[in-house]
């Protein structure tokens, strides 16, 4: 058997397809990973399996849909009992490595939106591991891994193996004011960096986006920076091995807030955005879970400072465009020293090179920033980059791919056999998607509406069909002629024959992915 690859799996966060130069963004400038795309194959139609972060990122690690491995909606860690591809490179020989972000697990500390309702009067209710459906032991430290309380004291060592990965460098949170090994890193540089950090001791500016916050951190001593130099570290402390390796080096950028630093805040200038296409049309009505989220920040009641979708203003979305950029701009610098060290390792020509992101952002499409129960194409889709030496050079594909193929495919491609029960498929195989299965759920209610969404979607070559659960209406896009998702044609009669397919489509994703774990023990 001829040698396994090496694998550089690059992941960032909230990055949507179209803010790469090679996928035709008009300003960011982004050479490294533009010239990673010339040297391998850049898949144009590639789906997220859940647009959130921790579904998706379950989704990637197990090559399973949420559903299955149990991460419906952020604030679920993954079970350690659910096989992730990570696991199976492991156990074939190679080194495995985290560097950066992992959102495995939660990472706030803080407890969940939703509450299991109070016993009902005369009702007897069980405690303990009776209170749910599926027994679990969420509670065990072995989850608490990326929560603030595992960091405070002496600085400790992330109990490994952790979810296959034998070598782990962690960051948890987002912008500046984040944790996990890299804190004590931070101080060791810079020993006042308690007076740096967050928006209250910000440098001057005049941007009025929310969350635009110019970070007092130097950028060489940001994050992004960070994960850069401890990823170049482990290539040149395994240079010389025998046993390939498997390397995530996972950015928490450009997740909001916005705040590049040093020289990314000013690269680009909001005026060179373009306004979103939604600020200058009047013949959009916009659905009710969007309509929910405009009104909750036009009467002054939207969460500006939180996770979830709000509404903005033209002006907002082109500062936010444009500090994004520079966080873009930033990372590909990163990207571009990880590769110097593969080069000088004298193991590039040995090493398949990945690049994806967990799920997209608004940035002002649809007069909305961040993410959330809209399923748009600028939350689903994202960019998704296989470079190998021995394989094809400056190719765009047309196929439909999901990020539960990404694992799939590199352990097809280093002749491993996948877990039975594993969802994905490999990108190169035969077999190839008719339509993207997306689910999406959340403990929030939707803005204006109350009930918590749980959307389930598909996606085609031409339209997309979202089904929200307890709604009497859901939404139908002609994206061939419609690209921007502005004309809902659920309730048009010239496209039922469209709507009924693609409702079937949808129940045979529903049925193509129960679960076919745990294998039969026996004939009944």
């Amino acid at each position: 058997m001829t040698k396994r690859p090496n694998f550089i799996l690059f992941v960032t966060d909230q990055h949507r397809a179209d803010y790469l130069g090679c996928y035709g963004h008009p300003v960011v400038k982004t050479p490294n990973i533009d010239a990673m795309a010339g040297r391998g194959v850049a898949f144009d139609n590639f789906y997220v399996a859940s647009p959130v972060c921790m579904p998706n990122r379950a989704s990637l690690m197990t090559c399973r849909m949420p559903a299955n491995n149990g991460v419906t909606m952020n604030g679920i860690p993954l079970n350690q009992n659910n096989v992730t591809f990570v696991e199976l490179l492991k156990a074939a020989g190679y080194q495995t490595a985290l560097i950066g972000k992992s959102h495995l697990q939660t990472f706030t500390g803080s407890s969940p939106t939703t509450q299991i309702p109070a016993a009902r009067e005369g009702y007897f209710r069980a405690d303990g591991d009776l209170r749910e459906a599926v027994r679990h032991d969420f509670q065990s430290p072995i989850y608490k891994v990326e929560e603030p309380d595992f960091w405070s004291g002496p600085q400790p060592n992330v109990p490994t193996p952790f979810y296959g990965f034998d070598h782990v460098e962690l960051v948890t949170g987002h912008g500046d004011h984040i944790g996990g090994d890299y804190t004590a890193w931070l101080l060791e540089r810079e020993p006042n960096a308690a007076n740096l950090i967050g928006e209250e001791n910000q440098l001057p500016h005049d941007y009025t986006c929310p969350q635009a916050v110019r970070t007092a951190v130097p950028a060489e001593h940001y994050s992004t920076s960070y994960i850069a130099e401890r990823a170049e570290a482990f290539i040149a402390e395994h240079k010389d091995d025998d046993a390939p390796f498997f390397l995530m080096v996972s950015w928490p950028d450009p997740h909001h807030p916005f705040n590049p630093p040093g020289k990314y805040w000013g690269m680009y200038d909001p005026d060179d955005m373009p306004i979103p296409d939604a600020f200058q049309r009047n013949d959009w009505t916009p659905p009710p879970h969007v309509r929910g989220v405009h009104t909750t920040r036009d009467v002054g009641k939207a969460n500006i400072g939180g996770m979830s979708a709000i509404g903005c203003s033209a002006r907002e979305a082109q500062e936010a465009q444009a500090l994004t950029c520079g966080m873009i701009t930033m990372i590909d610098d990163a990207v571009g020293r990880v590769q110097a060290a593969l080069a000088a390792s004298g193991r590039a020509g040995e090493t398949v090179e990945i690049f994806t992101t967990d799920h997209g952002d608004h940035l002002g499409d649809h007069q909305l920033l961040f993410k959330g129960a809209e399923q748009y194409e600028q939350i689903t889709r994202v960019p998704f980059i296989w470079a190998d030496p021995q394989g094809s050079s400056g190719a765009r594909s047309d196929d439909i791919g999901q990020t539960h193929d990404i694992g799939t495919t590199i352990l097809e491609h280093a002749r491993i056999e996948s877990a039975w029960g594993m969802q994905g498929l490999d990108l190169f195989g035969a077999t190839t998607r008719d339509a993207a299965f997306i689910q999406y759920a959340h403990q929030k209610g939707m803005d204006a509406i109350g009930v918590p969404p749980n959307i389930h979607t598909v996606r085609d070559s031409r339209f997309r069909l979202s089904v929200l659960q307890d709604m009497d209406w859901g939404e139908l896009y002609d994206l061939d002629n419609d690209p921007g998702e502005f004309h809902n044609l659920w309730d048009e009669a010239d496209f039922a024959t469209d709507k009924t397919r693609l409702l079937e489509a949808l129940v045979r994703a529903e049925l193509a992915h129960v679960d076919r774990s745990p294998m039969p023990t026996g004939r009944a």
